[in-house]
């Protein structure tokens, strides 16, 4: 069973990855070209000319993005934890749904397997897309920020995971929900939904000290980039608190789909 939703769900896997990887791509070829001495001067004059707020959103006020390196600091990271974010959020919400809406829940429903296998073979199989999803790009960036520029390594490493600390908790999460639905297309406005406004939160808790109380209310500031950039590690809380997040969804997604009514 794990080979067939390995099959089943790579289609979802190889999008995703493929949009990060051409973006990247794109700015690592066009770097060079662009950033000159003149270029960054510019840059910098255009920076200060925007809002502080502004700026601190995007993590643009504690680096320079007159590298290929300052840049995925900055803009970079922001876009792949949106991805990676919307990628686990989908997978979450359809890796069950999908079997009830192709109606192959009713043959497994009469094969002697017990619905909490179905579930165990579910989630290792999102797990290792999502790890694979975080690795591969990871390793990707390592590569094209070898031949672009010099960069932190061990600051590199600890950015490249920090976006597994935001999609297992969204994947968990829309996996608990999805227990409760039979419509995979409203399932799946569901998840969008909430990637959408934990990401706009996190980006208002990031602009003022006066809002700053946001981010406890959204799962995006696990990630805690500017955490990493500006401390070198990463807030050991937030490790606690994502992992915990992700655990107590999962046993509530276990509890719920026992009891879930499938035909």
């Amino acid at each position: 069973m794990i080979k067939r939703e390995l099959i089943v769900n790579i289609k979802s896997f190889i999008v995703s990855l493929s949009i990060l990887v051409a973006m990247f791509l794109f700015v690592y070829l066009l770097y060079p070209f662009v950033i000159t001495e003149e270029t960054i001067n510019q840059m910098d004059e255009l920076m200060k000319s925007m809002p502080e707020s502004f700026l601190k959103a995007f993590n643009m006020d504690m680096t320079s993005i007159s590298t290929a390196y300052g840049w995925l600091k900055t803009e970079g990271f922001v876009f792949v934890l949106f991805v990676s974010g919307i990628y686990a959020s989908i997978l979450g919400a359809n890796i069950l749904l999908k079997e009830e809406n192709d109606k192959t829940i009713e043959y497994l429903a009469f094969l002697p397997i017990k619905r909490s296998k179905i579930l165990t073979n579910k989630l290792i199989v999102s797990l290792i897309y999502i790890f694979a999803l975080v690795i591969i790009f990871g390793l990707f960036n390592f590569v094209a920020l070898l031949i672009s520029c010099d960069f932190d390594k061990k600051e590199f490493l600890l950015l490249s995971i920090s976006p597994l600390f935001i999609a297992l908790p969204l994947f968990s999460m829309n996996l608990l929900i999805s227990t409760f639905m039979h419509k995979s297309k409203k399932m799946l406005g569901i998840s969008l939904g909430f990637v959408f406004i934990f990401y706009i939160i996190n980006l208002v808790s990031e602009m003022s000290e006066n809002v700053e109380f946001l981010k406890y209310f959204s799962i995006y500031s696990l990630g805690d980039v500017r955490g990493i950039i500006d401390n070198g590690y990463m807030n050991p809380i937030c490790i606690i608190v994502s992992i915990l997040l992700s655990a107590i969804f999962i046993v509530l997604s276990y509890l719920r789909y026992n009891k879930k009514e499938l035909i």
